[in-house]
């Protein structure tokens, strides 16, 4: 095994480690990244149309409530990736008998091994956690995968003017141009906006959203 691999190993068991602790420790309103309903991810979904029956996927959902409005708008294949279980089970409370309609799944995204292929793959501030070449490859590598031709993928990262850290993580900005060449042999850009997100703290975090066509 390789440097680079056993230092990828030794990050996983840190972020492992690091997440629950921080879902434990705050309320789901008490983190940056909180938001009470999650409308630009819903303005991008309803910019394509999907039927009920599409296969959707959260990565890095964490307790966001993205997943509570895909429930109320009728998806039936919803899939909520997380590294903490502990974040997956406040989100499984949350929901109630609803959690059954949901898959749960918990795991680093650059270990996933999706069973399926997705309609429409929604990151909101996970991938920009992975700082390493290697990581970011294989984060590519797994979504070229798991996203089916015509497929959409949705990304959400701090930009350029945003922070250099986020729950004492380091992470990687993006520009549009930066965000497209990590994504280019495989999907094409559709749309980037940028977007404020203000948090529960009254601070402002300069979030970059774009959005992809597997081809």
């Amino acid at each position: 095994m390789n440097s680079v691999s056993c230092s990828q190993i030794r990050q996983v068991e840190k972020l492992k480690e690091h997440w629950p602790g921080v879902f434990t420790s705050k309320a789901e309103n008490e983190v940056s990244w909180f938001q009470p309903y999650p409308e630009t991810s819903i303005e991008f979904l309803e910019l394509f149309n999907l039927p009920h029956d599409a296969n959707i996927i959260d990565i890095g959902g964490g307790e966001s409530q993205f997943v509570d409005a895909l429930l109320e708008r009728g998806f039936k294949n919803i899939w909520l990736l997380d590294i903490s279980a502990t974040a997956l089970d406040h989100v499984k409370k949350r929901l109630g008998d609803k959690a059954d309609q949901v898959h749960f799944v918990v795991s680093d995204v650059v270990a996933f091994k999706p069973e399926v292929q997705f309609d429409f793959w929604h990151d909101r501030a996970a991938f920009h956690f992975l700082t390493s070449e290697e990581q970011i490859n294989k984060y590519v590598s797994i979504a070229e995968g798991a996203i089916r031709p015509n497929g959409h993928l949705i990304l959400g990262t701090f930009s350029d003017k945003g922070p250099t850290k986020c729950s004492g993580l380091e992470i990687k900005q993006y520009t549009q141009a930066s965000m497209s060449s990590r994504f280019e042999k495989a999907f094409e850009r559709i749309k980037c906006i940028e977007v404020e997100h203000s948090t529960p703290f009254n601070t402002t975090q300069f979030f970059l959203f774009c959005s992809f066509k597997k081809k």
